[in-house]
């Protein structure tokens, strides 16, 4: 894995964000960093891995810990993919293609946004693993299953169907500090963070000689092309994702759909009911709707909902290997991750994405070993004890 000596000092995912920090303006940091209105969600979704506490099998040796899963029929070396982030190329412009190579190389999935920066088949050139496509209703419907026909053909294998966004979430962040303005090409907008944006000349250069950062070209609008950042909010404001909408998407998509956005135990029911083959208990890393549940809190309601019929999955706040097998054992079959590999890319591109997901797959071999365990299946409830009003 190459990257800087910074980059190589770096021991947890913390240290990349302080890393990303450094590297990218603050309004792109705030971006990745941020969360809705009081970030009351994105606080909880932190902090309530830290409310889960291990019970582990002690005296026992595990000399290398099997981790190896299947979600989907996707084998992973890990149970973890690589989540949808939009606007990666704004974050580091190798954008998605380093993405897919870095989870290649570890053996995990990747699960690429709408909003992503470099179409399906140049990232696909790129994957070694298993590759998702996470969809917003962008551009209607025509648009969407023109776009799904691309991914499929491309080697996408699941779908993620993207359902809370019933509106756009209010990131006070990014309004403080400009950065719709620079996703938006707004250069009168842009005047008051220009002192920031001038500190960090690497990422400038960068930036600037990509012509085509802020457009989306797996997003083809009718005469006019790719679609740009400008247009982002507007769209997602007039195409909101309802459960009627699963009947079409189902006849536009061959492999299995995910219900991705899940905190409740009616609407996993549902999703399955509508003919989703698993859900993903998500908030949006807590940038749509705040003071919501925190998504290991929801866990528990989900997977007893769901009771064993399809696979469930769970991301928000996860930052070290023993969150992930906290999810295991409260009947997660896997995780997405999100800002944990963003301020590795933040902070140095595709070996910064590589850092942390090797970051984690040391802290997965040390935490299993601790608990005394060999492999995912022996993971269960026993050895985590959960808050009782959960």
């Amino acid at each position: 894995m190459a990257g800087s000596r910074a980059l190589q000092r770096a021991v947890n995912i913390e240290d990349l964000r302080q890393l990303a920090r450094r590297r990218v303006p603050l309004s792109v940091f705030d971006y990745i960093d941020g969360g809705a209105d009081g970030e009351v969600t994105l606080r909880d979704n932190r902090r309530s891995w830290d409310e889960v506490l291990f019970r582990p099998y002690n005296a026992v040796h595990v000399p290398r810990p099997d981790l190896r899963t299947s979600v989907f029929g996707c084998d992973l070396a890990m149970p973890m993919l690589l989540g949808p982030i939009g606007f990666t190329r704004m974050i580091n412009t190798e954008g998605e293609p380093a993405v897919a190579a870095a989870a290649g190389e570890a053996g995990i999935g990747f699960c690429m946004s709408s909003f992503s920066g470099y179409p399906c088949h140049e990232v696909a050139a790129r994957a070694k693993a298993p590759l998702w496509y996470q969809l917003y209703l962008a551009g209607g419907r025509d648009v969407c299953i023109a776009t799904l026909e691309r991914a499929w053909k491309a080697g996408f294998k699941v779908l993620a169907v993207t359902m809370d966004t019933n509106a756009p979430g209010l990131r006070e962040r990014d309004l403080h500090n400009g950065a719709p303005h620079l996703m938006s090409g707004n250069i009168v907008g842009m005047l008051p963070q220009l002192p920031n944006i001038l500190s960090k000349p690497r990422w400038l250069a960068r930036f600037l000689m990509d012509r085509d950062a802020m457009f989306f070209p797996n997003i083809q609008l009718p005469g006019k092309g790719a679609c740009p950042a400008a247009d982002v909010r507007a769209m997602l404001t007039g195409a909101v994702v309802t459960w009627a909408d699963l009947q079409w998407i189902r006849a536009a998509w061959s492999g299995p759909i995910v219900a991705k956005g899940v905190l409740t135990g009616d609407d996993a029911r549902r999703a399955l009911d509508l003919g989703c083959a698993g859900v993903i208990v998500s908030n949006h890393g807590g940038r749509q709707l705040d003071t919501c549940y925190p998504t290991l809190r929801a866990l528990p309601e989900v997977v007893r909902a769901v009771s064993g019929a399809a696979p469930v999955l769970v991301d928000g706040g996860i930052r070290r290997g023993g969150d992930v097998l906290k999810a295991i054992c409260m009947g997660a079959q896997a995780v997405l991750l999100g800002r944990a590999y963003a301020y590795g890319l933040a902070a140095e591109g595709g070996a910064g994405v590589a850092k942390a997901v090797s970051i984690l797959r040391a802290d997965l071999e040390r935490t299993m070993a601790l608990l005394g365990v060999a492999s995912l299946k022996e993971l269960n409830a026993s050895l985590v004890d959960v808050p009782k009003s959960w």
